[in-house]
């Protein structure tokens, strides 16, 4: 009877939803992300990030696992690390953009929604307004990002 119950939940796992999906910390069902996004970074607010395909570091120990890049609409799905202090395991969508003119900062990002209970919630719940960089992330600025070493 246990074999049967064992079949029947992976069956119906491997038939589940993407809706529903859980993906874990670490898994990677992305490409690579732009190589603009790739490195050490400092924001406009003094904030240190360091930034790979697998994961996005905001110093000194907040941790997002990306799970997923859209480079047409430039996004990117991830799971909150379980460390986080705050809405851990869930889901965040990051939207990001190029900037001109605006050396040093040479690409932007807002945390668009960060705590969504699934990856799929996180990518359609809400998108920042990329025409108004001053005002689309929720009412607040992108965060400018500019190349640094740590």
């Amino acid at each position: 009877m246990k074999l049967i119950a064992t079949g029947l939940l992976l069956f119906l796992v491997s038939f589940a939803g993407k809706e529903n999906r859980i993906v874990e910390p670490g898994e990677i069902i992305t490409d690579s992300i732009p190589a603009q996004l790739k490195g050490d970074f400092t924001d406009d607010y003094g904030i240190h990030y360091s930034i790979s395909d697998r994961v996005w570091i905001q110093h000194p120990n907040i941790k997002y696992h990306i799970i997923r890049c859209n480079t047409s609409d430039q996004y990117l799905i991830a799971r909150n690390d379980h460390q986080n202090t705050s809405e851990a395991g869930l889901y965040t969508r990051i939207d990001y953009m190029s900037f001109d003119n605006m050396a040093p900062y040479g690409w932007g990002f807002c945390l668009t929604v960060y705590n969504a209970k699934t990856d799929s919630l996180a990518e359609t719940t809400a998108k920042a307004d990329k025409k108004n960089p001053k005002k689309g992330c929720n009412g607040f600025p992108f965060s400018r990002m500019k190349e640094t070493g740590l």
